[in-house]
């Protein structure tokens, strides 16, 4: 799995967890209305107040997991994308001067 996918995975991951979180805060304002704990209007507010909080927090969540799975990865010793075009420059490049090299040895 490459880094790119994984990332995507845990923001996936990130999103449906929002998702739930929204979720349950709407069921649990909506049981509170109903117990007559909050009015229609307190629990909207609520339940917008959070969900504003929380996606305000997702965006430097997001950013924090960026960083730290460059660092696993890092660690870990995973070639980075500019790296790997580096080398298959290197590569081609090498594979040139072979091939230069075996039709001069031929001529």
């Amino acid at each position: 799995m490459d880094a790119n996918n994984f990332l995507r995975q845990m923001l996936m991951i990130g999103v449906g967890t929002t998702s739930f979180v929204a979720e349950r805060l709407r069921e649990v304002s909506e049981q509170w209305v109903r117990e007559g704990r909050l009015n229609p209007d307190q629990a909207k507010a609520f339940v917008d107040d959070l969900l504003n909080q929380l996606n305000v927090d997702t965006g430097d969540w997001e950013d924090q997991l960026q960083r730290q799975v460059r660092n696993v990865m890092q660690d870990l010793g995973v070639a980075r994308q500019s790296e790997l075009d580096e080398l298959r420059g290197r590569i081609d490049r090498l594979e040139r001067q072979v091939r230069d090299l075996e039709n001069k040895i031929w001529r």
